[in-house]
């Protein structure tokens, strides 16, 4: 496999995990991605490391350029995606500090660029499959990797991506668990959708750091929760991703 692409989201937007690492800086028709391109070796494979939000995360969720960040990585020649994100709970299973390798998505934004695609050839209309979005050879590697390691993880799940920057009401967080959603996150869409318009294999591995606000025995989520349980469980997260990288065909 060629070069290896992580996306880190939240808690994992400026790791000190790669080595011989360094920073390229890259501009595409899409405009400027979130940050520049961390080039460097991780389990002795050739990464590229990509914040979602900043370096500093200073970039909200509907506003990053997720059409400058995969075009930017594609043009890096990544021949995969590995994403990081942290994501509330809409499931008692799933507990704070579980990972949840995610098999589907519902879109719930509003305002992004949601495709590469803004106009067609003429007779040549591009729409892209998303029955199956996140790449199943990824997606076992990610398992496997959880179960040698005795990592507490979820072998599927589905997310629903909302735009905000704030959090759910309790109808909403409700209603998405009517729905059918397993956790839910600010990010995976569009940046799954626009990998697999890019032809490229995507898996994505959520942290669960909260229970939203549908639990009503609790405190709803604050920003500083979610944080404090992604910092806490960096390490495992890192470790996730050497063991997958490491073993990746």
């Amino acid at each position: 496999m060629t070069l290896i692409g992580i996306i880190g989201g939240s808690g994992l937007d400026n790791p000190d995990i790669l080595h011989d690492a360094r920073d390229v800086e890259v501009s595409n028709s899409y405009g400027v991605p979130s940050a520049p391109l961390r080039h460097g070796t991780m389990a002795g494979r050739d990464v590229v490391l990509l914040a979602r939000h900043g370096r500093e995360h200073t970039i909200p969720p509907t506003h990053v350029n997720y059409r400058a960040n995969i075009k930017a990585l594609k043009d890096a020649g990544c021949g995969c995606i590995i994403a990081t994100t942290a994501c509330g709970s809409l499931r008692q299973e799933i507990d704070r500090g579980h990972l949840i390798i995610l098999d589907q998505f519902i879109d719930f934004t509003r305002l992004r660029h949601v495709s590469f695609y803004e106009t067609f050839a003429p007779h040549d209309p591009r729409h892209t499959g998303m029955a199956d979005p996140f790449d199943a050879a990824l997606r076992r590697h990610l398992i496997d990797a959880c179960e040698r390691l005795g990592i507490a993880h979820h072998k599927t799940g589905t997310v629903v991506t909302i735009e905000g920057s704030r959090f759910s009401t309790r109808a909403e967080s409700n209603m998405f668990r009517m729905w059918g959603a397993d956790v839910i996150n600010m990010s995976i869409a569009p940046e799954c959708i626009l990998a697999n318009e890019a032809g490229i294999p995507y898996a994505s591995v959520a942290m669960s750091t909260d229970y939203d606000c549908w639990k009503t025995d609790e405190a709803p989520v604050s920003w500083d929760d979610i944080i404090e349980v992604f910092r806490s469980n960096v390490e495992m997260v890192t470790s996730l991703l050497t063991e997958t990288i490491a073993n990746l065909d």
